[in-house]
């Protein structure tokens, strides 16, 4: 059984799939730490503030964004609008001394700069990806495509969280042309707070205990 890695980076299909819930249920289960790099609009809630809010256990850390843009666009324009450059040489990588989840902005193909993408900072930071795909029409064509991005790029993919229950046989056909592992479901929350965190993580816990040495 392969042991999970220490660096992981929660990625997504697009914007809003649900990358900052699968990361609170994935710090949860795994009381594991928490970075994003770069936080784009909503300053006064960011998302390392929602997944801090979500999170009972008292052991994982949450480290400061190395970008805070006031923009709520892609994170290329937000930058060029406040005079700001994202490099990857700027980026403070935490020293995390327990395993390290970091939440990416967008989708894969994302511009941090006009020549930098998220998918480039996943293959500079040497992190594993589990994917987040959300279950709408049209997602088996986003998934495949992010999938093959990550396997052209020689990025190891631990394997897709999807947000929602499954909309008609996207997950199986998706993993029959991906032959990616898949990791469970985000049931739906009739109230987004720290038990609903805590019942899904103990569901992908169980899960990732199947594939993985935690």
């Amino acid at each position: 059984m392969l042991q999970l890695p220490k660096r992981i980076f929660v990625a997504g299909t697009s914007t809003g799939v649900g990358k900052t819930i699968v990361s609170a249920i994935l710090a949860e289960a795994l009381h594991a730490d928490y970075w994003k790099p770069v936080q784009c609009g909503n300053l006064d809630e960011t998302d390392t503030d929602i997944v801090q809010s979500l999170v009972s256990n008292h052991v994982s850390k949450f480290y400061p964004e190395s970008y805070l843009l006031k923009t709520a666009s892609s994170p290329h324009y937000a930058a060029e609008k406040e005079n700001v450059e994202i490099s990857p040489d700027r980026l403070h990588v935490p020293s995390s001394d327990i395993r390290l989840l970091i939440e990416g902005a967008g989708g894969l193909m994302v511009p941090l700069s006009r020549d930098y993408l998220v998918i480039d900072l996943i293959k500079y930071l040497e992190a594993s990806v589990i994917l987040v795909s959300k279950n709408y029409l049209g997602s088996i064509n986003h998934t495949l495509l992010s999938i093959e991005a990550l396997k052209q790029r020689g990025i190891n993919v631990l394997g897709v969280f999807f947000n929602g229950k499954n909309f008609y046989d996207n997950e199986e056909i998706i993993h029959h042309f991906a032959h990616i592992t898949l990791l469970g479901e985000i049931d739906k929350a009739n109230e987004l707070n720290k038990n609903f965190i805590k019942t899904q993580a103990e569901k992908l816990k169980l899960s990732l205990l199947q594939h993985f040495e935690l």
